[in-house]
């Protein structure tokens, strides 16, 4: 659940009430009828290829050691297709193609469905604003996390049998 406490239409309070067999915030003025549906977000996220190497990125403000996919939100009406590249081409500064689908995954802890995708690239990455260091891994090299994005990655791995 979210910290929301009023309405967005009426400004009456919101409280918990059960609606379709769930608890949801729910609008307490009759009249209004307003749910908060919490509809988990968009993300698509790119396990991003250059030859036989995977990259991952750091963003500016992350610890030293954090590594990541490159990931970010849907745009209003943008196909996830188009909107893992544009993140790519956004946060890496070069273009690619998509290889695969990997798949998509809930991330519950932060309410988000993820799309993943294989995207190779074929130059090499321009660090800006956000992205402040690129490490290139041999897939073998490549230790899947627990959560976010990191079971995609086991599952990439284990498809193209690069994981002992």
């Amino acid at each position: 659940m979210t910290d929301f406490k009023y309405c967005p239409l009426c400004a009456s309070s919101l409280a918990v009430q059960e609606r379709d067999g769930k608890h949801r915030l729910a609008c307490t003025n009759a009249a209004c009828e307003y749910v908060h549906w919490d509809n988990p977000t968009p993300v698509v996220a790119a396990i991003v290829t250059q030859g036989p190497h995977v990259l991952l990125a750091r963003a500016r403000g992350w610890a030293a050691d954090r590594f990541f996919l490159i990931a970010g939100f849907l745009e209003r009406g943008e196909h996830p297709d188009d909107a893992v590249l544009r993140e790519v081409r956004e946060e890496l500064g070069v273009s690619g193609h998509i290889v695969e689908f990997v798949g998509y995954y809930n991330f519950a802890l932060r309410n988000q469905i993820l799309f993943v995708f294989q995207v190779e690239i074929t130059s090499d990455p321009v660090l800006g604003e956000e992205i402040v260091e690129v490490k290139r891994l041999l897939p073998a090299d490549v230790v899947p996390w627990e959560r976010g994005t990191g079971p995609a990655v086991r599952d990439w791995l284990e498809r193209h049998r690069m994981r002992p």
